[in-house]
C-alpha cells in the first residue's frame, strides 16, 4: 500500500468523530517475540509489532449514511519477520461509505470492500447496491477495480495487473422465507485474456464464471447449503493430446441433520478445478495461480452432546489431488465443562494416511505423509482472569523429505488474560516447541484488545 493511503486512513480515524453522531472505534495491539535455533545457523530474533485499527461512523449528517473502515501497520523492532525482508508494512482491509434507503432493505457502498456471492469472495475498490424486489427477489452488483495480491516475480506481477482492468458482478436471487433461498450469480475479473495480448501471456488470469447457490431448511432438523461454479471464459485451446479442462470450476455442498435435541449429522461433498477455481477470490492465496490441479473430497462428522455438559465428535475426510494422490483423514474430540462453564477441558486425536502421495523423484516416486496427532488442552475462567493451556503432539511416518529427519512435532501454549473493563482486555501468551525448520523455538504474545463508543450530546 503505497504511504498516501496510509496517511489518508489515519486523518480519516482521527476526524471521524467529528463527522459522526455515533462513533465505534475498535482495535488489537499486539507485540511478538519468538526465538529460532536453527541447525547450521545463528540464532535469530523477531519482535514484530502490528495494529489493527477500525472504526465505524454512523448518521454522517444523515441517519443513513455511514463510514467502516478496517486496517493493519506492522514495524519489527528487531529481525526483519517478513519473507521480503522488510521491516514495515500495512494493509487497508476495508474503508467504504454505505446508505441505506428506508425502503426495499436497499443500499449502496462505495470503496473498498468486499462482496461474497455463489461465484467467490472477492475485495473490490469500486461501487456496489443492492436492493430486494417484489415477490420473493432479490438483486445486487458491483463493479470497479480488483484488489490485487502481489506475485513473486515482477514480470508476472506487471502481467497480473495488466490483465486484471475491471471486475463485474451481479447476483439475482428468488428466497421463500424459512424454507429455501436460490440464487444465480455472474462474474467477470478482467476484460484482457492473456491469447488477447500483444505479447500473449502464458498464464490467464482473467475470469468469466456463472454460479448458483441453493439453501434448502424444510425444518429445523434439516438444512442443505451449497454452490456450484461454471467456468463460462474463452480459454486457449490446449496443447494436442492434453486433456481438456474441466468447465466445472466447483462443487461444494454440506448438508445437516439433527436427529433430536443431542445429536447432528452433517456431510459434505467438494469439487474444485484450480484452473478454473483459483477462481472463488481475488484475495492474496498462498496457492499457485496457475495450478491445474483438480481436486475432490468428500467427508463427515458427528456431534453428540449430553445434558451433563459433555460434547463428543468424530470426523472423516476423503480427498483426491490428481497431482499427489489420495489421502484420508479421521478424527474425534471429547470436551467437558465444570462450575457453568468456569473450567472447559478437552482431547483429542487425529490420523491421516497419506502413505503413497506422489513425488516428482525417479528414485523415489511415491513416499508416505501420513502422521498422527495428539492434542490437550484445558481453559479455566475465574472473575476477571482466563487461562489457557495447549498441548499437541503430531508423529510422523519416517522417510518425509519435508521434515529433515523429524519425526516428532509438538508445541505447548500457555495464556492469561485479563478483562480490565467492559472495553479493554489485556492478555499474553508463552509457546514452546520443536519443529523442522527450528529445533527449539521460544515464542511470546501480548495483546490488547480495545472498543470504545463517542456520540454527539443526545446521542446513545
Amino acid at each position: 500500500m503505497k504511504r498516501r493511503t496510509y496517511v489518508a486512513l489515519l486523518a480519516t480515524l482521527m476526524s471521524a468523530t467529528a463527522w459522526g453522531q455515533e462513533v465505534s472505534l475498535y482495535g488489537t495491539t499486539m507485540a511478538e517475540m519468538w526465538k529460532q535455533n536453527i541447525p547450521g545457523s545463528d540464532q535469530t530474533t523477531y519482535t514484530p509489532a502490528t495494529q489493527y485499527l477500525g472504526i465505524d461512523a454512523n448518521k454522517l449528517g444523515s441517519d443513513n449514511l455511514s463510514l467502516h473502515l478496517f486496517g493493519w501497520g506492522r514495524a519489527d523492532l528487531s529481525d526483519a519477520s517478513s519473507f521480503d525482508g522488510s521491516k514495515s508494512g500495512g494493509y487497508l482491509n476495508y474503508g467504504y461509505l454505505q446508505y441505506r434507503f428506508d425502503q426495499a432493505n436497499a443500499e449502496i457502498k462505495a470503496g473498498r470492500f468486499t462482496v461474497n456471492q455463489s461465484t467467490g469472495f472477492e475485495q473490490v475498490d469500486g461501487v456496489s447496491a443492492r436492493t430486494d424486489l417484489r415477490g420473493g427477489f432479490t438483486i445486487s452488483a458491483f463493479g470497479g477495480r480488483p484488489v490485487f495480491f502481489k506475485t513473486v516475480d515482477p514480470a508476472a506481477q506487471s502481467d497480473y495487473n495488466f490483465q486484471h482492468d475491471f471486475i463485474f458482478g451481479t447476483r439475482l436471487a428468488w428466497r421463500l422465507p424459512q424454507v429455501t433461498e436460490i440464487g444465480v450469480s455472474y462474474l467477470e475479473d478482467g476484460t484482457k485474456p492473456a491469447q488477447d495480448l500483444p505479447h500473449p501471456s502464458l498464464v490467464d488470469y482473467t475470469r468469466r464464471q456463472l454460479g448458483l447457490d441453493l439453501l434448502l431448511t424444510p425444518s429445523s432438523a434439516f438444512d442443505l447449503r451449497g454452490r456450484t461454479v461454471f467456468d463460462v471464459a474463452n480459454h486457449p485451446d490446449v496443447a494436442p493430446g492434453a486433456p481438456k479442462h474441466s468447465d466445472i470450476a466447483e462443487h461444494d455442498y454440506t448438508v445437516t441433520w439433527r436427529l433430536g435435541s443431542q445429536v447432528s449429522v452433517t456431510g459434505n461433498y467438494a469439487e474444485r478445478n484450480y484452473f478454473a477455481y483459483f477462481a472463488g477470490t481475488n484475495l492474496p492465496s498462498l496457492f499457485k495461480q496457475d495450478d491445474n490441479d483438480m481436486f475432490r473430497g468428500w467427508g463427515g462428522k458427528v456431534t453428540w452432546t449430553t445434558e451433563a455438559n459433555f460434547q463428543a465428535v468424530a470426523d472423516y475426510r476423503h480427498m483426491h489431488r490428481e497431482t499427489f494422490g489420495d489421502a484420508n483423514a479421521a478424527g474425534g474430540e471429547m470436551r467437558w465443562s465444570f462450575n457453568e462453564k468456569a473450567v472447559l477441558f478437552g482431547v483429542g486425536g487425529r490420523w491421516v494416511n497419506a502413505v503413497d502421495t506422489k513425488f516428482v523423484d525417479p528414485t523415489q516416486p511415491y513416499l508416505s505423509l501420513s502422521y498422527k496427532e495428539a492434542r490437550i488442552w484445558t481453559l479455566v475462567t475465574k472473575g476477571r482472569f482466563t487461562a489457557s493451556l495447549d498441548g499437541i503432539l503430531q508423529h510422523y511416518d519416517s522417510g518425509n523429505p519435508y521434515l529433515a529427519d523429524f519425526r516428532n512435532v509438538y508445541e505447548v501454549v500457555g495464556s492469561l488474560g485479563f478483562q480490565a473493563s467492559t472495553n479493554v482486555k489485556v492478555s499474553g501468551d508463552v509457546s514452546y516447541g520443536s519443529n523442522p525448520v527450528a529445533k527449539h523455538e521460544t515464542r511470546g504474545l501480548l495483546k490488547a484488545e480495545y472498543r470504545f463508543g463517542f456520540a454527539k450530546k443526545g446521542g446513545q
